[in-house]
């Protein structure tokens, strides 16, 4: 099992343990943006929502199979949203990140990038795992055009692979990356933001 949630940060963005305190943060950003969730197979669309969400990854986290984290824009020093590693199999080396959803505030801005860098690097460079996984609703483009401008590795998409909260069925696609093609990635697509970030 983990021991605790780390403290991930570059000049962009800080990734902070997620706590039940967050709820009312995230709730504004949810509540007041639902298009948010449209791809997503769970709507959080009240503060109860948003509580047992944050509630569920801090279950999985003490399971060790969650990191979640809360997503600050350190520009403007708001919280922006959040996301979590999950889906962790220590015995094999592999972790999903996900669960991420970001205020349209910040929607182009570079703060996803430079978020998901600090998470493949952790997970290569300190966790020392082999594969990251991401996934996205198959009909959800702009979060798959994101995914590819990572590095990602397109690897199928699952049919009928989660019912959502309104009754609809969602095919998945997954993707990868693995710990041999995090340095070439690494160079490759992040690289230019040494400076930066």
């Amino acid at each position: 099992m983990l021991q605790h949630i780390p403290t991930l940060e570059n000049n962009k963005t800080k990734l902070q343990p997620l706590d039940k305190k967050d709820t009312d943060a995230l709730a504004e950003i949810a509540i007041a943006q639902p298009d948010l969730f449209q791809f997503m197979s769970q709507q959080l669309n009240s503060t109860a929502d948003v509580y047992a969400y944050i509630r569920k990854g801090l279950d999985e986290f003490n399971e060790g199979a969650s990191l979640p984290f809360l997503i600050i824009d350190k520009e403007s020093g708001k919280v922006a949203g959040t996301t979590r590693f999950g889906n962790l199999v220590k015995e094999h080396k592999r972790v999903e990140i996900g669960w991420t959803w970001i205020s349209k505030e910040f929607h182009n801005t570079g703060l996803n990038k430079a978020m998901k860098f600090l998470m493949l690097q952790y997970a290569f460079e300190t966790l020392e795992f082999n594969r990251v996984e991401i996934k996205t609703s198959e009909i959800n483009y702009i979060s798959r055009r994101a995914i590819e401008s990572l590095g990602a590795t397109f690897e199928g998409i699952l049919r009928h692979h989660i019912i959502n909260d309104n009754g609809s069925l969602r095919n998945t696609v997954y993707y990868s990356i693995l710990k041999e093609e995090w340095p070439e990635i690494k160079e490759r697509i992040f690289g230019k933001y040494k400076d930066k970030w």
